[in-house]
């Protein structure tokens, strides 16, 4: 009986084969080149990262110094005007008058206890006199930043309402601006930077809780007892119990 012969490997699994040992050695290639990408990443955020927790610590020591001095010399320390603002409607959408309408939806303030976040000059400190009573606003300190952006979060891709997840969506959509993580973000946020306007349109409104043990008055003026209208610092007290 003559020696059975191995069936021969047709043509087109042996190229399949060959096709598919080439992909996956592709594959491995990429995966290591991404590995190593995605490490120098985490390296540049935790170095970023450390950087500006020294530049907050720093600012806050200035401050402090700087108070301390003129109390000294007999002085005040007067600080620097506010550049930036977190403004929050506190009213619904009953009577309210069209040019206050039109206000609000540029703040994309649409619901009732929405926040957002906005840079202070002429113009704006305008808008939210028209709307003074329909808003409570005041200026954020990093602690509020950091909560409504870490807790609260939600920026805007392809037009949805997305939750931050991972640095990549930030980077995504801002890291043509340089801002590659939430830590940048928020930096750009409280510093009010060159590419505020993005990074703030970026983020959807805040949507927050009523505060915990309520209003005291919305239809009254912060000043008199109530609510609307500029509170200054007081604003990081009343985002404690809303975040």
């Amino acid at each position: 009986m003559p020696d059975a012969k191995l069936p021969a490997v047709p043509e087109t699994i042996l190229k399949r084969r060959k096709r598919q040992a080439e992909n996956r050695a592709n594959r491995a290639k990429e995966a290591i080149k991404l590995k190593v990408a995605r490490k120098h990443k985490r390296a540049t955020i935790f170095k970023r990262a450390e950087k500006y927790a020294k530049e907050y610590q720093d600012q806050e020591r200035d401050e402090i110094r700087l108070r301390r001095e003129a109390r000294k010399e007999g002085n005040y320390y007067v600080p620097a005007d506010p550049k930036l603002a977190f403004v929050m409607r506190i009213r619904g959408i009953n009577q309210v008058s069209p040019k206050v309408k039109k206000v609000l939806q540029l703040f994309r303030l649409r619901q009732i206890n929405n926040g957002v976040f906005i840079k202070l000059n002429k113009a704006t400190v305008n808008m939210l006199r028209i709307c003074e009573p329909y808003v409570t606003w005041g200026t954020p300190n990093l602690k509020s930043v950091r909560e409504l952006v870490y807790k609260r979060g939600f920026v805007k891709v392809d037009g949805n309402r997305t939750p931050i997840t991972s640095n990549d969506i930030i980077e995504g959509k801002l890291g043509k601006f340089g801002i590659i993580c939430v830590e940048d973000l928020i930096h750009e946020v409280l510093n009010v930077g060159p590419n505020f306007k993005y990074a703030s349109n970026f983020l959807w409104p805040f949507k927050l809780n009523t505060p915990t043990g309520g209003w005291r008055k919305k239809v009254n003026h912060f000043v008199e007892g109530g609510d609307f209208g500029c509170r200054e610092d007081k604003i990081n007290e009343l985002l404690k119990k809303m975040i």
